[in-house]
C-alpha cells in the first residue's frame, strides 16, 4: 500500500478516536476509509482490521473515564461478559446474515432514537446512583446481550444504541452512559477480535498504526467530554445518529 494511503487511514484513525470516545460511532469513519483504500479486501478483514485499530482507542477511553465517572463493579462487570459472549457469537455469524435485512431495522431505530432524544430536551442531563437489585442487572444484561451480538455481526451505531439504552433504561445521563458503553464496547472488541485474528482476517501492521493515532484521538475525546459534560455529548449524540442515518439511507437506495 502507498504511504499516501496509510497517512490517510492514520489521519482517519485520529478522527475516528476522538469521536468514539465521546459518543461512539468510530466505525463509521474507520470502516469507509478502510474499504476505500482496500476496495478488494474481503468485508471480514475490513471488520477486523478495523476492531484492531479501534480497541486500544476504546480501551484508553475506557480507562479514563473509570477513573473520573463512578460506576458500580457488579454493573461494568456484567455488561462486559454479556457484551462480549454475544459479540464472539456475532462475529462468528458474519457470513450467515445478509447486511440487506439488517440495514432497514437499524435505519429505522436510528431515527425512532433520534426523534426521542430530540424532543425528551432532558433525556441523559440527570444521572441516579445505581441501585443493584435484579431489575437493574436484568435489564443491563438483556441490552448488553441483543447489542453485543449486533456488534458482532454488523457493528455500524452500536456505540449510540449502547448509549441510548443505558440513558433510557439504567436513567443514567450522557456522561456516565458513555463511559458504561466504552466499557462494553472494549468487550465486543476483545470478543470479535478472538474469533477474526485466529481466522488470519486482520491486516496487522496497517491495523497497529492506526491504532496509534485512535489512542491519540480518544485521549482528546474524552478530555472533551469531561471537560463539556452531558450537554455536549448530546449534541454530538444527535449529529452522530444523524450521520448514521443519511448513510444507512444512502446504502439502501443506492449501494
Amino acid at each position: 500500500m502507498e504511504l499516501e494511503f496509510i497517512l490517510s487511514l492514520m489521519l482517519f484513525a485520529f478522527f475516528a478516536g476522538a469521536i468514539d470516545a465521546a459518543v461512539g460511532g468510530g466505525g463509521l469513519i474507520q470502516i469507509p476509509a478502510l474499504m476505500s483504500a482496500m476496495p478488494h479486501m474481503a468485508p471480514a478483514t475490513i471488520f477486523g482490521t478495523n476492531k484492531l485499530a479501534s480497541i486500544f482507542g476504546t480501551a484508553s477511553a475506557a480507562c479514563s473515564y473509570f477513573k473520573k465517572v463512578q460506576l458500580p463493579w457488579p454493573l461494568l462487570l456484567l455488561v462486559a461478559c454479556c457484551a462480549g459472549v454475544t459479540a464472539f457469537l456475532g462475529a462468528a455469524s458474519v457470513a450467515l446474515i445478509p447486511t440487506e435485512i439488517l440495514r432497514p431495522f437499524v435505519l429505522f431505530m436510528l431515527i425512532v432514537i433520534a426523534i426521542y432524544t430530540l424532543m425528551k430536551k432532558q433525556f441523559g442531563q440527570q444521572h441516579q446512583q445505581q441501585v443493584m437489585n435484579r431489575k437493574t442487572l436484568m435489564l443491563a444484561a438483556v441490552g448488553s446481550l441483543m447489542i453485543g451480538f449486533y456488534d458482532g455481526i454488523f457493528g455500524p451505531g452500536t456505540g449510540s444504541f449502547f448509549i441510548f439504552y443505558f440513558i433510557r433504561y439504567l436513567q443514567v445521563d450522557f456522561l456516565h452512559a458513555s463511559a458504561l458503553a466504552k466499557i462494553a464496547n472494549l468487550s465486543t472488541n476483545l470478543a470479535a477480535l478472538s474469533f477474526f485474528v485466529p481466522s488470519g482476517h486482520v491486516l496487522l501492521v496497517i491495523g497497529l498504526l492506526m491504532a496509534v493515532c485512535n489512542v491519540i484521538g480518544s485521549l482528546l475525546g474524552v478530555k472533551m467530554a469531561l471537560k463539556y459534560g452531558s450537554g455536549f455529548i448530546r449534541i454530538l449524540f444527535l449529529i452522530l445518529v444523524s450521520v448514521l442515518i443519511l448513510r444507512l439511507s444512502y446504502q439502501m437506495l443506492w449501494l
